[in-house]
């Protein structure tokens, strides 16, 4: 069974910085393109970040663009999304997720994380 776990949310002070992580287990991690989705209080699930299985290539969000970088280690089975210049607005539970718009067999996500609490806060 496929299993997706984020870890490294917390608070943290506005232009501050985070590094999420996503624990993968139950398939095979290095075949899947993988993506980063945020709900904020009271707004639709966003996409914020995807990455194709080699790493290689990796799309965006606007409103994150230039602020947040996605990566993988295939290796560890893990996806990461490094955050970076953070304000209010990126106050979410972020959620990892299997597939995404990069993805040739799943461009849209089947398996999704329990989430983690980003709050950013002075």
């Amino acid at each position: 069974q496929v299993n997706l776990v984020e870890s490294g949310g917390g608070l943290v002070q506005p232009g501050g910085s985070l590094r999420l992580s996503c624990a993968a287990s139950g398939f095979i991690f290095g075949n899947t393109g993988m993506s980063w989705h945020r709900q904020a209080p009271g707004k639709e699930r966003e996409m914020v970040a995807e990455i194709t299985s080699d790493g290689l290539r990796t799309l965006y969000s606007d409103s994150v663009k230039g602020r947040f970088t996605i990566s993988r280690d295939n290796s560890k089975n893990e996806l990461y999304l490094q955050m970076n210049v953070l304000n209010p607005e990126d106050t979410a539970v972020y959620y990892c997720a299997r597939g995404g718009s990069l993805s040739w067999y799943t461009p849209h996500p089947d398996y999704w994380g329990r989430g983690t609490q980003v709050t950013v806060s002075s």
